[in-house]
């Protein structure tokens, strides 16, 4: 029996299979770098050549300069951008003006002229700032939020009256001792640098704090208490705080800064020594001699 169809034979010396060379290339064709090179290469290199041809040109890139520029001036002196006002919290009336002298700023002014960071690191190298926060506020107002140096003493540098912190920081200058009668007065070189010490030697002396006119700071080492009246108390080099302390134990029992004691030395703490008055010394003297005579 003969086949109901016949096989369609290729002609004599066709060969339906691809070439070597053709099937190696769409096999290069179909690899992942091949492909994003045509997906992704071929539209950035023409873009290349294209941003490369037009910057070419020196007058088309003024042109293009200039267009940008025109759009973000436009931009940043939108009225949401625009700053109109400065708001000062935490500042006392002359820090106040020493800011707004600091920061001379022409209103209205965009935001996007203000470099905060600068600003704020400005404001921070003032005497009287502990920390400050700037920012741009909703409504066009430079929030400026200051945390002040609180003074703790007065210190006497020389002819200079400064007021300085608990770290011994300085905040602003006075002109007399009268401005700020309320505080503790530190004398001597280096008498900033040891004003922790003064606070802690400030809270002990409760009992004698509403008789005590100042502090002073002795060959950068130690401290001697000034009280009214010129009666004094030397301190030793280490431990203050102790040596103080005994002092006013030896007062609270014996009332002794009610007597003629002009100085009680306290640098060698375990032979403490009381010096009196001159008239009184005396006074003692002629009683001393006056008892020997009866004798």
């Amino acid at each position: 029996m003969r086949p109901l169809s016949r096989r369609r034979r290729s002609p004599r010396g066709t060969d339906p299979a691809p070439s070597r060379l053709s099937y190696r290339l769409q096999r290069l064709a179909l690899t992942p770098a091949v492909r994003r090179g045509f997906t992704f290469g071929m539209p950035l290199a023409a873009v290349a050549v294209i941003g490369t041809l037009t910057f070419a040109d020196e007058a088309r890139r003024a042109q293009i300069t200039t267009w940008v520029d025109n759009m973000r001036s436009q931009i940043e002196s939108r009225e949401e951008f625009m700053v109109r006002l400065m708001s000062i919290e935490g500042a006392s009336d002359r820090l106040s003006a020493d800011i707004r002298d600091l920061l001379p700023i022409d209103f209205p002014v965009s935001s996007f002229d203000l470099d905060l960071a600068a600003m704020q690191d400005a404001v921070r190298t003032l005497d009287a700032v502990q920390d400050a926060s700037l920012r741009v506020r909703p409504g066009g107002v430079l929030d400026i939020r200051i945390v002040e140096r609180v003074p703790n003493f007065v210190w006497r540098n020389g002819d200079e009256l400064l007021l300085i912190d608990a770290a011994g920081h300085p905040v602003t200058d006075i002109a007399t001792r009268a401005e700020r009668g309320d505080l503790p007065l530190l004398s001597g070189v280096g008498a900033d640098m040891a004003a922790p010490e003064a606070l802690e030697l400030i809270r002990a002396s409760g009992p004698i704090l509403p008789r005590l006119r100042g502090l002073v700071r002795i060959g950068e080492r130690r401290w001697d208490v000034i009280l009214d009246e010129g009666q004094k108390i030397r301190l030793p080099e280490l431990r203050p705080v102790q040596a103080l302390e005994q002092v006013l134990a030896v007062d609270e029992a014996q009332d002794l800064f009610a007597r003629d004691v002009i100085l009680v030395d306290m640098r060698v703490p375990r032979r403490p020594t009381v010096r009196i008055r001159q008239e009184a010394a005396e006074t003692l003297r002629q009683v001393k001699m006056t008892e020997l005579g009866d004798d």
